[in-house]
């Protein structure tokens, strides 16, 4: 028997949209476990409920550990091409300040770039 599509948008009903969160988030859950047991990957998985329940899963060792392995990760990424990634940071900046209509008269600086 095939399951018919399900449209993304908010559930309205709060019983509803409370059963379908636990539902879909032990799914998740179990999927990530999955993964990590058939690709030895490191998975680390946060989640804040409506109500700020916090629920995490780190697959290997703590949650602590594997966010302090992505910041020293993503901190070496930045350093091998950090002037690469600020000059285009800096152009982002740049088109954001210029779409929200500042002019270039009033300077970087009002923008929030230096």
């Amino acid at each position: 028997m095939a399951r018919g599509k399900v449209q993304m948008r908010r559930i309205e009903n709060p019983v509803h949209r409370q059963v379908t969160f636990c539902k879909r988030r032990a799914g998740l859950l179990k999927k990530a476990k999955e993964l990590s047991v058939l690709t030895d990957a490191d998975i680390g998985i946060i989640i804040f409920s409506t109500h700020g329940k916090l629920y995490e899963l780190a697959t290997r060792g703590t949650m602590e550990g594997l966010i302090e392995r992505y910041r020293k990760t993503s901190g070496e990424a930045q350093t091998e091409g950090g002037e690469v990634i600020q000059a285009q940071f800096a152009q982002l900046a740049q088109l954001t300040c210029l779409r929200k209509g500042h002019s270039n008269a009033q300077g970087p600086r009002y923008c929030g770039i230096k």
